[in-house]
């Protein structure tokens, strides 16, 4: 019975393991990071989006910065649509509201991981380092999901 008993706590340490590597969460000042991911890459890909939804329980704030040891460089981005076609490019900052919050997604607002120093397998970690213009710095390690796995922003 105590055998049984082990295994059943080894696996519930196992999914609690799994649960913070899938849902990575990070705090500086009144900034709380959530939900943060990057996608996974093929040999040879250049780029990685990283994802996460960024709230903010004090005054306005802007995520101005992001680095990682993974890539060359990181730049901030932004999807847009003119017309029928979708465009994306690099913003010098992102706008984080009062009392509100900016989901980085799919689509829209994201990080981009630049010549990226190997590819990025699911399973594994990459430290992300977020600076804020008010709040300051905070490192937030990202989950790599499958492509196509994505997670759910909300």
């Amino acid at each position: 019975m105590i055998k049984n008993q082990t295994g059943w706590l080894f696996s519930i340490a196992l999914m609690a393991l799994a649960g913070s590597i899938q849902a990575q969460e990070a705090k500086v000042g009144s900034i709380k990071i959530e939900n943060a991911y990057v996608r996974a890459t093929a040999p040879g890909q250049p780029a990685a989006g990283a994802f996460m939804k960024i709230e903010n329980s004090g005054s306005a704030d802007q995520l101005v910065s992001a680095s990682s040891p993974a890539a060359g460089e990181v730049q901030l981005h932004q999807m847009s649509m003119e017309g029928n076609v979708m465009k994306m490019g690099q913003v010098k900052d992102i706008a984080v509201p009062a009392n509100g919050s900016v989901d980085l997604k799919p689509g829209g607002y994201h990080i981009m991981l630049m010549n990226i120093k190997a590819p990025l397998k699911a399973g594994e970690t990459v430290p992300v380092k977020l600076k804020f213009a008010k709040a300051g710095e905070v490192e937030v390690k990202l989950p790599v999901n499958a492509v196509g796995s994505g997670m759910n922003m909300h």
